[in-house]
């Protein structure tokens, strides 16, 4: 195996990692310096880009092949279907008209700590006023919509990573 088609098989994986990391700092930039507070279902949203930068960090680390990279982009497939979900969820939320928008609930935080698991869950995906205000938007999209968008496109690479050939069998 040549080291400089290894190192495009890992730069394949690292890609999709760097850029949940980028996404994941740029959501902490807006809570911290722009005052955007995140609401459940973007907390959950960025649990998700967690679990696919893990799962695509582990691949670039590993340069899988054969079985090994189908396991990889199916579980970031997954991941990266469920943030999708999840994003959506919130889009459908915040396109509701005002009188059907639900009434604000307690945070996350609250809910893990005084909510049985099934409830917490209940009232997260439920979904809450604070999870259909737009504060922020950028070329028209709101933060949940670009990150609909992303989750999209980590989806369609994910599977797109999971149908090449490696670099180093060709």
């Amino acid at each position: 195996m040549k080291l400089a088609t290894l190192r495009g098989d890992r730069l394949l994986y690292a890609a999709p990692a760097l850029a949940c990391a980028a996404l994941l700092g740029f959501g902490y930039y807006l809570q911290y310096f722009q005052n955007q507070d995140p609401c459940p279902l973007c907390l959950v949203q960025r649990g998700f880009y967690y679990a696919i930068l893990l799962v695509f960090a582990a691949a670039a680390l590993h340069a899988p092949a054969g079985t090994a990279k189908a396991v990889y982009c199916a579980a970031a497939s997954v991941l990266a279907l469920g943030g999708g979900a999840v994003a959506a969820r919130q889009v459908w939320l915040q396109h509701l008209p005002a009188d059907q928008v639900p009434a604000c609930g307690p945070d996350l935080f609250f809910m893990m700590e005084n909510f049985p698991l099934r409830r917490m869950l209940e009232k997260v995906f439920m979904g809450s006023g604070q999870c259909a205000e737009v504060t922020w938007r950028f070329l028209g999209l709101s933060i949940a919509e670009w990150s609909l968008a992303c989750f999209a496109m980590l989806t369609l690479y994910s599977v797109w990573l999971g149908f090449t050939r490696e670099a180093s069998r060709r």
